[in-house]
């Protein structure tokens, strides 16, 4: 799907259903020395590489479209390192009471991998590790994801991906119209059981639809 060549290694993960922040995620950036695309293991939380410490991370796991190009923490990765986190759908919690939260999948209509918009990062640790991490870039929701959230990542189509993922040349403002709401008639979502407020819990029937109880 992502035109990695396979004589390229490629890393061992398991299967998760609940991902969390400082997880490793399979990230797909282009190798500008090879002339191509890879597959990296990288940390949920994006370090920059002149932090003091790795806690900033917890912070960095996602990065506003309207900002992204100017705030100091990723600036530097939007101009030069972006890629694109593939993922089969992403969870997003309603509120429907004062303590009360539904959480909900949303995924591609035809329920394809999508490819979310990211950043990541190479960090120099005090004891000379290196650490790579990412970010996902968010935007305004779609008409779809607004009753549930006021917030949604960036999904790529695939007409894009050479351009944000640098391999052809590219205007920044052309990067920032990409960042826009992926089409609402384009996506499904479902209730699902509020097992996945737990990161401890993480198995299939997680993304398995639930009937809703009326109020």
């Amino acid at each position: 799907m992502f035109r990695i060549p396979p004589e390229r290694p490629a890393p061992n993960f398991a299967p998760s259903w609940n991902i969390a922040p400082t997880d490793s995620l399979p990230i797909v950036r282009y190798d500008s020395k090879a002339g191509e695309r890879s597959l990296d293991l990288m940390r949920w939380g994006l370090v920059p590489y002149w932090a003091k410490d790795m806690k900033i991370g917890f912070s960095t796991i996602n990065a506003m479209a309207e900002t992204v190009d100017t705030k100091p923490v990723f600036r530097e990765a939007f101009k030069r390192r972006r890629c694109l986190v593939p993922v089969d759908n992403f969870y997003e919690w309603q509120k429907i009471g004062p303590k009360e939260k539904q959480p909900y999948a949303i995924a591609l209509a035809e329920r394809d991998v999508m490819a979310l918009a990211g950043l990541w990062e190479n960090w120099k640790s005090p004891a000379d590790e290196w650490v790579r991490s990412f970010t996902i870039v968010t935007t305004a929701a779609n008409e779809l994801c607004a009753p549930i959230h006021n917030r949604m990542p960036v999904i790529l189509p695939p007409e894009t991906w050479p351009a944000w993922l640098g391999e052809e040349p590219v205007e920044p403002a052309q990067l920032t119209a990409m960042l826009a709401p992926y089409p609402a008639d384009r996506m499904v979502a479902w209730p699902v059981s509020a097992r996945v407020g737990n990161v401890k819990n993480n198995d299939p029937s997680l993304v398995e639809p639930i009937e809703l109880t009326a109020a």
